[in-house]
């Protein structure tokens, strides 16, 4: 795995942690490849029972933007790398472990979606701020997240692009549980090991299970937001919000 991806291995646990701490973990093509690399060979490691997604200060503030202002440099017809993660994530067939702090914004908010368990950091900041963007949901967000928090909020948060915190997440339904910042890696491994003492056969089989009675939905959801998401990155509005966002920050 390279710099900004650690592959962290503890018994039957293992933890993919972003590690791109001066840019508050910005996901790049090349960390969404490595990350969904480190998903396919956890799928077929016998030895590995459970997978904790983590960050450091910051879980991720989302995708790097440069990427999304040079998105018209390549064909339209090209498979988007955040995608092929959240394919990788939608197969995979053993828990996952979300442990947020900091910033969680964009996929680093729809994917815990995706999670089987989430510990946030009761100040995690979380946010969608996909319309501020000029671009649409993704991840199956249009659909899960209406089901998992209530249309009333999901409503809000994927159109206004309003923040949130990590104890809200938790109230909403979308974590599992808010902790105080510094006990979010400790009680995600806690979480883990617990998943990790069961019959993996069983623990799979039930989150299938979990998952079958949505799985065409989220299939059709997802390819309808991948198709808008594409053609909205290379509209006029989306590279003149990219534009303004990286002028901001520079």
């Amino acid at each position: 795995m390279f710099e900004h991806v650690l592959i962290e291995r503890d018994d039957a646990l293992l933890t993919i942690r972003l590690n791109r701490p001066e840019k508050k973990n910005a996901l790049t093509r090349a960390i969404y490849h490595a990350m969904a690399d480190a998903l396919h060979a956890a799928a077929t490691d016998e030895g590995v029972r459970v997978v904790i997604l983590a960050g450091g200060t910051d879980f991720t503030a989302g995708n790097d933007i440069t990427d999304f202002a040079t998105v018209s440099d390549r064909p339209a017809s090209e498979p988007g790398a955040a995608f092929t993660f959240l394919e990788a994530m939608v197969a995979f067939p053993k828990p996952v472990i979300a442990a947020v702090r900091g910033y969680a914004v964009g996929i680093g908010t729809t994917l815990l979606l995706h999670c089987d368990a989430v510990v946030a950091s009761e100040t995690a900041r979380l946010q969608m701020p996909f319309t501020r963007l000029a671009l649409v949901p993704e991840a199956g967000s249009s659909l899960l997240l209406p089901a998992r928090v209530g249309a009333a909020k999901a409503n809000w948060w994927l159109l206004s692009g309003s923040a949130f915190s990590g104890a809200e997440a938790a109230q909403a339904g979308l974590a599992t549980r808010a902790v105080p910042d510094n006990e979010v890696d400790p009680v995600a491994v806690e979480m883990a090991r617990i998943l990790a003492t069961l019959p993996p056969g069983s623990v799979a089989e039930s989150k299938r299970l979990i998952r079958a009675p949505h799985a065409t939905a989220l299939r059709q959801a997802m390819d309808a937001e991948r198709l808008a998401f594409g053609e909205r990155l290379r509209t006029a509005e989306a590279q003149a919000a990219f534009a303004g966002f990286l002028t901001k920050k520079a």
